[in-house]
């Protein structure tokens, strides 16, 4: 445990090699989201149960260009596993994907208003619209036959997050839900 203030490069280049772990935290667009993953006890909290940790991912490198790091504050129960936090660290994307399809498909970030009380129901409103959306899609593409035609595309299905956009933005012009 550490008791005095460093800073997180410093902690990190003092994990052992052996601390390292590689992990997947899901699949991307590219394939899976593979990386090396450490954790170094912090100093502990004064709730007892509780544990802070400095979360590392390093990047998969080869070559001569150093591997890119990110740091991750954590404060969880004592048990917490490393595959667990990074698990919980991995569905950040998926939830950057979701804002992203919100604004560019549903008005999330179309507000001017003068209130919390406006923004808050503007915000509201947004979620719900998307939240319907893609309830609706999901149902339409689990209920479509598949044809010989369809057989060696890809086809999104509801374990996997989407494309970006695309295909939300897609599904709303074949409904005639989009807005000109």
């Amino acid at each position: 445990m550490q008791s005095e203030r460093r800073r997180v490069d410093r902690l990190a280049d003092e994990v052992p090699p052996d601390q390292w772990q590689r992990l997947s935290v899901g699949d991307g667009s590219k394939g899976p989201r593979e990386f090396d993953w450490a954790c170094v006890e912090l100093t502990k909290p004064e709730q007892d149960g509780w544990q802070r940790w400095l979360v590392v991912r390093r990047s998969l490198v080869s070559g001569e260009k150093p591997a890119e790091r990110a740091y991750v504050l954590v404060f969880a129960p004592g048990a917490t596993t490393l595959a667990e936090m990074a698990t919980a660290i991995g569905t950040r994307w998926t939830v950057e994907q979701c804002f992203e399809e919100g604004k560019g498909e549903v008005g999330l970030d179309q507000y001017e208003v003068r209130s919390w009380q406006g923004w808050y129901r503007h915000i509201t409103l947004c979620m719900l619209a998307h939240a319907f959306l893609v309830i609706l899609r999901t149902q339409s593409q689990m209920l479509m036959p598949q044809t010989q035609h369809d057989e060696g595309k890809k086809r999104w299905k509801p374990s996997q997050p989407p494309s970006p956009s695309q295909s939300l933005s897609a599904f709303k012009q074949k409904r005639g839900l989009a807005c000109p």
